[in-house]
């Protein structure tokens, strides 16, 4: 695979590795940045966290160190980190590369990430605002979420048709924004995309076959030690109230901490909230700019699996 045919003046290279958990990003692209030259920026959300390791099933050690990452292991879990502090540490580390001589990839799974990078989103710079949080969330809870969604349709109709009325983190960031700017999230939040030639690579399989694959991942995880990393974040002082312990891998094991579950239970939850993951993920992938669907049968996957390590 070439990413440098350009013309000298063409806009640097940017590729991008996507798909679902599971699928076989990591290998895919430690394979291909030691063949092009290039270093990984992760586009994981869980993966910025130290102390959680084996639930974002990071890059092994071995694997970093064959290819240089960023953005893995920036923040401990109790740390705020917002999607606008994403989007500015990933174009700041895309530059960096690019200036190094070197190809950035933009590897994960996460959505919002990809496509706040690869769209250019222009996020509006709001500080959180706890007092106001803790009220919209009281409202939620005491009133249900869709009372929340029903008041962000009210002032900000295009926001609300693109947030799901389930989604109480981005209705209170929505609700946040246009309370403290006076101005709906949606009319901040233009595109301008960044200044790079785009490729855009979605990995995918059968869902049967992501499913198995997600399971055994989750079968691993375990005999990894992820039941003893949890209680160790728990015994640390990060409580299931912090974003970072609300994510896949965690939040599924907190009925068997709090002894409503049991270990077994906990671990078929966090198999089909997975699939279910792997489900949306989908909607994101599909909107990024100039993607390519690639199966296991492309011929480029299957050179790259059959590359030495």
């Amino acid at each position: 695979m070439s990413v440098n045919h350009a013309p000298p003046n063409a806009l640097p290279p940017l590729l991008a590795i996507v798909g679902p958990t599971a699928v076989g990003k990591t290998a895919l692209a430690i394979t291909l940045a030691r063949r092009i030259g290039g270093e990984i920026v992760s586009a994981d959300s869980r993966q910025i966290y130290r102390h959680m390791d084996i639930g974002t099933a990071k890059p092994t050690p071995e694997e970093r160190e064959a290819v240089p990452h960023h953005l893995i292991d920036i923040r401990n879990p109790d740390e705020e980190f917002s999607l606008a502090t994403y989007q500015e540490l990933a174009l700041a580390a895309l530059a960096a590369i690019t200036a190094r001589g070197r190809v950035p990839l933009l590897v994960g799974g996460t959505g919002q990430y990809l496509a706040a990078v690869l769209e250019g989103w222009q996020i509006p710079r709001v500080a959180p605002h706890p007092e106001l949080r803790a009220s919209l969330e009281r409202e939620a809870a005491e009133g249900g979420v869709e009372t929340l969604h029903a008041r962000l349709a009210a002032v900000d109709p295009i926001a609300a048709a693109r947030i799901p009325a389930t989604n109480v983190r981005r209705l209170v960031r929505a609700l946040e924004v246009y309370t403290l700017t006076g101005q709906p999230i949606s009319a901040q939040q233009r595109r301008e995309p960044p200044p790079y030639q785009i490729r855009t690579i979605w990995l995918t399989r059968p869902r049967n076959e992501l499913y198995a694959r997600a399971d055994a991942r989750v079968e691993a995880m375990i005999a990894a030690g992820l039941v003893d990393e949890v209680a160790r974040l728990l015994a640390t002082g990060y409580g299931w109230n912090l974003p970072a312990m609300s994510s896949l891998g965690y939040i599924q094991f907190r009925p068997y901490f709090e002894g409503q579950a049991s270990l077994a239970a906990c671990i078929e939850r966090l198999k089909f909230d997975t699939h279910a993951f792997i489900r949306r993920q989908a909607a994101w992938f599909r909107r990024l700019p100039n993607v390519e669907i690639w199966t296991p049968e492309h011929p480029e996957w299957q050179e790259m699996a059959l590359a030495p390590s």
